[in-house]
């Protein structure tokens, strides 16, 4: 008896597609359901039931409906044209990273489980960017507050640079017709 191997599929799934479908709504990065079933590759509409199908898996802070203002929002920064001809009926549902998790308990295809680890990691690599700019933004601000004394100081001793000189100071050049010079000339 031989055993079979089952041959493990790698779905490359590049991060930048994964990444610029990821937005930052209501103070929360998401991903529109639109966006996912695209990259599970399975209708939008197929996806929707499967979620209305296990609503009570998704409270709030896993998945909520945009209103008609965000949507106008996402399109205008987007550059999408308008969907008035035969488009959605109902608002896109946007899926945090919570409830992105919580939609491969029921997806289970190949490609689901694929997607799923792609988009998992993208979220984490941009938890990551965001701490090092919090990081950098921590350190600016310490730069500053350390360094201020030091640039006040420098900035005083420009200022007193470019005051202009006092009358009193002996004028430095040369003199046209002072008697000095005619007496050096008349020798």
């Amino acid at each position: 008896m031989t055993k079979k191997k089952k041959k493990a599929t790698t779905l490359a799934i590049p991060n930048a597609l994964i990444e610029r479908h990821i937005y930052l709504i209501r103070e929360h990065k998401v991903m529109l359901d639109e966006d996912l079933a695209e990259l599970y590759g399975v209708p939008t509409k197929r996806l929707n039931e499967q979620v209305s199908r296990n609503l009570n898996r998704f409270p709030d802070d896993f998945m909520f409906r945009l209103t008609r203002e965000e949507i106008d929002s996402l399109r205008s920064q987007n550059a999408t044209s308008n969907v008035g001809r035969g488009g959605r009926r109902s608002l896109p549902r946007a899926f945090t990273e919570h409830g992105i998790l919580m939609l491969s308990s029921f997806l289970r295809s190949e490609r689901a489980v694929h997607v799923n680890i792609a988009i998992m990691r993208a979220f984490v690599r941009l938890r990551r960017l965001m701490v090092s700019h919090e990081h950098l933004a921590r350190n600016i601000v310490a730069m500053e507050s350390k360094y201020d004394v030091q640039v006040e100081v420098v900035f005083d001793a420009i200022r007193e640079l470019m005051k202009p000189a006092s009358k009193s100071a002996r004028k430095i050049g040369f003199k046209t017709g002072s008697s000095a010079i005619r007496s050096a000339f008349r020798r």
